[in-house]
């Protein structure tokens, strides 16, 4: 793509309405609670080890439980949201997805354990497709990357609130309401979904303006049409550039999410009352440097740099800043936060890009799919992984076996990069054929 086809309007052409930044905030509304959700468990670990008696390994397979869940429901959702639209979409899986989360409090079991985290897993797959879907109808290319920053960072803040909040509940009222709490304000996120949000062409209230803006540079292969599906999609090197950076770059914030907690514990003898401060630090550093990092490749094209230029540019700076990760485990608490709140800011900077990567390349009508099988491979990293994490943790001393994980972090993104730029080495729409497997 020419420089030219992707240098922004100029300014005073640019839409005074803002409702599309309203529909921003509700995915990141709907992406913090996600990830409150999945959050707890780590965070309620010391409580249920007592209870529960489990060993690392048991509690990294109920992890693995909620991956494998995940990938089928991120697949699944993927197919529903392209074929029933965003609004359904996305209002069943978080209505399922509270339902999970309320359903952690009447089990008291390993095994009931596992069974509550498939259930939280599967109906959560519904989050990131409809999401991304939503960014790619309701925003032109130059600022998708923002946008797409902007709600995932909910993710952040979602693992900001969690550690702050979550021991609270759990000291004071039980490790059950914990549970309650995160499903019942899923609820309430379905009272400001269902009225405001619609697609650009049927939202009343949006200005004809921010409308031409936002449809100004739908360029994109197959504007019309049936869905390519699985199989067609299946067909393309560039969802498999997708697929493959997805399984080898998720695990890693998983690994993040599950296992600090017990990180801080193990090798620096601090318990969760302790710990929290520095996990709502790690994930403040995060939110605040992703969002930069989705603004860089957007200030890049507005510069005059081609999408794939300012993407690839982009995506190889945050692989080279989760390197320092390294380090983690040789230097003293809080420059250890701060290496790890470096590393997840780049994971989550990527994540961000390599998402909007598919709104670059694939018809709107494919996108759900599309990211539905990418994070199913996600998922199947983020099954391996935790087990794998709990199996060394279990066999190794603690910092040891930390140093290991935390190199294999480290690797990640600059293997990852280098088979995504292989296999998929410009992001520009797909020719007709070429998205029809022709």
């Amino acid at each position: 793509m020419s420089v030219t086809e992707t240098a922004p309007a100029p300014a005073a052409n640019e839409p005074m309405g803002r409702v599309r930044w309203i529909i921003c905030g509700l995915l990141f509304l709907a992406t913090t609670i996600n990830y409150i959700d999945r959050q707890i468990l780590a965070l309620v670990k010391e409580f249920l080890d007592i209870e529960l008696g489990w060993t690392n390994e048991q509690f990294g397979m109920v992890n693995s439980a909620f991956q494998g869940a995940y990938a089928v429901g991120l697949l699944l959702f993927g197919w529903f949201v392209d074929r029933y639209g965003t609004k359904i979409g996305y209002a069943v899986s978080i209505v399922l997805w509270s339902l999970a989360a309320i359903g952690h409090a009447a089990v008291g079991s390993v095994a009931g354990f596992f069974v509550a985290r498939m259930a939280l897993g599967g109906a959560e797959g519904g989050n990131f497709p409809s999401a991304i879907k939503a960014v790619a109808l309701w925003f032109p290319r130059k600022e998708r990357a923002f946008a797409t920053a902007l709600f995932n960072s909910g993710t952040n803040v979602g693992a900001i609130i969690a550690p702050a909040l979550i021991p609270i509940i759990a000291i004071n009222l039980g490790w059950r309401w914990a549970f309650i709490f995160a499903g019942l304000i899923g609820f309430l996120w379905l009272l400001l979904w269902f009225p405001f949000y619609e697609e650009p062409e049927k939202r009343k209230g949006l200005s004809p303006e921010e409308l031409a803006f936002i449809q100004g540079d739908r360029d994109e292969a197959r504007p019309g049409g049936t869905p390519m599906g699985w199989g067609g999609a299946l067909r393309l090197r560039q969802t498999w550039a997708f697929i493959i950076a997805k399984f080898m770059t998720d695990p890693v914030w998983w690994f993040f999410l599950i296992w600090l907690p017990d990180y801080f514990k193990k090798t620096r003898g601090l318990v969760i009352k302790q710990s929290w401060v520095h996990l709502v630090t790690i994930y403040a550093i995060v939110t605040v440097l992703s969002i930069a990092g989705g603004w860089l490749t957007g200030k890049l094209t507005q510069g005059g740099w081609s999408v794939t230029k300012a993407r690839k540019a982009g995506m190889f700076l945050y692989a080279l800043c989760v390197l320092p990760i390294l380090f983690a485990t040789r230097v003293g608490d809080w420059p250890a936060v701060l290496l790890i709140g470096l590393a997840g800011a780049a994971h989550q900077a990527w994540s961000a890009n390599l998402f909007t990567t598919v709104s670059d390349i694939f018809a709107k009508k494919d996108i759900a799919t599309i990211i539905g099988i990418g994070g199913m491979a996600g998922s199947i990293g983020g099954i391996l992984f935790p087990w794998f994490s709990g199996w060394l943790l279990d066999r190794l001393p603690a910092t040891q076996g930390y140093t290991i994980l935390f190199a294999i972090c480290a690797s990640a993104y600059l293997v990852a990069f280098v088979i995504h730029h292989l296999l998929s080495p410009r992001f520009e729409p797909l020719p007709e054929k070429a998205a029809l497997g022709a």
